[in-house]
């Protein structure tokens, strides 16, 4: 009998069952409802590292996360781990002007996270591919203007990508050698309670598995736990589908280029394959609306988004031909409807704790957030431990002012 039961082998659980395990006795059981790992929001996800926030807490689990990564081998005790760090460094393109960018290089700089403020020449001798226009294309008509490109951006040195379903793969190796288990195609059918308190959960195979303490890291699905506990009307966790466009990149592309959050043009974007492919996404709020079932939703990316986001990737790097190689896909993480951030750590259950709600921050602070679930599960601290407050994202909080609803809060 496992002493610790989490739901979800994604970023989240291995995570949280990776912190348990390497800073305690407790015995760990993963349970995945998917045959394979990254079959859930982690291997959709474009895995950005940045540390820049709304919030300092924010910046703080991302710091730690992004800190993680760059430890991978020590922190997962693997020789030869397959997941690697891409220190790219990430650029912010938007209007907000020079003293927005000063005022969160400094306090970024107090968080001892490297930023740096690049003037339009700066970015264009780093980074000759892109345009740093900050006037927004027209993404309705496709109608062009003549570029303007005196503005002041926001560099973060230490950022960048990692890769997503290599590090499932290194968790998954790192848990099993430490003598834990990972069960994949095991659906949770609901949570035992006893007296008040979690003792186990039930599989839709009619199976029963004992434990005193259960951790509900299962995405989308987080619901189907929630709803029958009366815990789903709390927060307005919402699966919601998300599209990704891939193309390949063009020999007419020449010099690298930084992961970049473009709130001009309403993107983000980032290499992939060793610079041979660019993978972008939408940075608008109304591009994280469409909730949906997440047993049934459209695999596919719709030909209107798909238009929108390559006439503004073509904006922001004009050597794009009109003839590109354009693939994508589509994904699905949880969208917290309150405050776009997510609720972490005990419920109102004693011995069931909830990792949810993500809303597409949650790859780069999953070490963090497997730290703070397991500093309250343990009672042990850790290196690579976070310092943020378990009663910042606490499921019993109030809901986060934030400067927008989306994926870039």
């Amino acid at each position: 009998m496992p002493d610790v039961i989490v739901i979800g082998a994604g970023i989240m659980g291995l995570s949280t069952a990776h912190q348990i395990a390497r800073r305690s006795s407790l015995s760990v059981l993963v349970l995945e409802k998917g045959k394979s790992l990254g079959e859930g929001s982690t291997g959709a996800s474009s895995a950005v590292c940045r540390h820049r926030y709304s919030q300092d807490e924010m910046v703080e689990l991302a710091r730690d996360g992004i800190n993680t990564y760059r430890g991978w081998q020590t922190f997962t005790g693997l020789n030869d781990p397959d997941a690697c760090f891409h220190n790219d460094g990430v650029l912010w393109l938007n209007t907000f002007g020079k003293t927005w960018a000063e005022d969160e290089r400094d306090r970024m700089a107090k968080m001892k996270i490297d930023a740096q403020v690049l003037s339009a020449m700066d970015v264009r001798d780093r980074f000759p591919a892109l345009n740093t226009c900050l006037i927004p294309p027209d993404v309705q008509t496709g109608q062009l203007h003549d570029c303007s490109d005196d503005g002041h951006y926001l560099f973060e040195e230490g950022g960048g990508y990692f890769d997503p379903v290599d590090a499932l793969n290194d968790l998954a190796r790192a848990i099993r050698l430490g003598g834990n288990e990972i069960q994949l195609g095991q659906t949770v059918k609901e949570l035992l309670i006893s007296s008040g308190r979690a003792t186990g959960v039930k599989l839709m195979s009619g199976e029963t598995i004992s434990a005193g303490c259960v951790v509900n890291a299962s995405g989308p699905w987080c619901n189907d736990i929630l709803e029958p506990l009366g815990l789903a009307t709390r927060w307005p966790l919402r699966p919601t589908r998300i599209q990704i466009v891939h193309i390949n990149r063009p020999d007419s592309v020449s010099g690298k280029i930084p992961v970049c959050c473009d709130l001009v043009g309403g993107i983000y974007f980032r290499e992939q394959n060793r610079g041979q492919q660019i993978v972008v996404g939408s940075a608008r709020e109304e591009d994280e609306r469409e909730v949906v079932d997440p047993k049934h939703y459209k695999n596919w990316v719709d030909d209107d988004f798909k238009a929108i986001q390559l006439h503004a990737l073509q904006h922001r790097i004009p050597g794009l031909t009109e003839n590109l190689s354009v693939t994508g896909y589509t994904g699905l993480y949880t969208v917290n409807q309150s405050d776009v951030h997510p609720v972490v750590g005990v419920s109102g259950i004693e011995g069931f704790y909830v990792a949810n709600g993500f809303s597409g921050h949650g790859f780069k602070i999953g070490p963090a957030i497997g730290s703070l679930l397991a500093q309250a599960i343990t009672g042990n601290r850790s290196d690579f431990d976070t310092d943020v407050r378990a009663e910042f994202l606490a499921f019993d909080r109030s809901p986060i002012s934030v400067d927008a609803m989306n994926v870039i809060a």
